[in-house]
């Protein structure tokens, strides 16, 4: 299965994602591949109200803002017609839900910006 994304501003990497909370009504939101994030994914904590996830521990973590204090959940996603159960980083100040480098030991990322074509299959 071979997901499009999208190029944002700078050239950023984008894929449509849809956040699935405990009530099983997902939302979908583009979510930037950040390969310097070593994890599957990370929002911004105001977006977890909505998802009513269950909380699983802290991790501090080190970033390029210095050391970060991230709370892990239990979280749901849909990343093109396949659903994952995965570890959730939640973080203040995140101004883009984070695609992170995990999801490169699984799938193979094509990027070709001449040809502005951008996938994740």
């Amino acid at each position: 299965m071979t997901i499009s994304g999208f190029f944002g501003d700078e050239d950023a990497l984008y894929f449509e994602i849809e956040l699935i909370p405990s009530d099983g009504l997902g939302f979908s939101v583009g979510a930037m591949l950040d390969t310097g994030f070593s994890y599957w994914l990370a929002i911004d904590n105001q977006d977890l109200g909505a998802l009513d996830w269950v909380f699983l521990r802290q991790q501090v973590m080190y970033t390029a803002r210095g050391d970060f204090d991230f709370d892990l959940y239990a979280g749901k996603i849909k990343l093109g017609d396949q659903e994952y159960d995965i570890p959730v980083h939640v973080g203040e100040g995140l101004s883009e839900v984070l695609l992170g480098r995990q999801w490169l030991t699984t799938r193979q990322l094509l990027v070709n910006m001449p040809s502005r074509l951008l996938t994740l299959g």
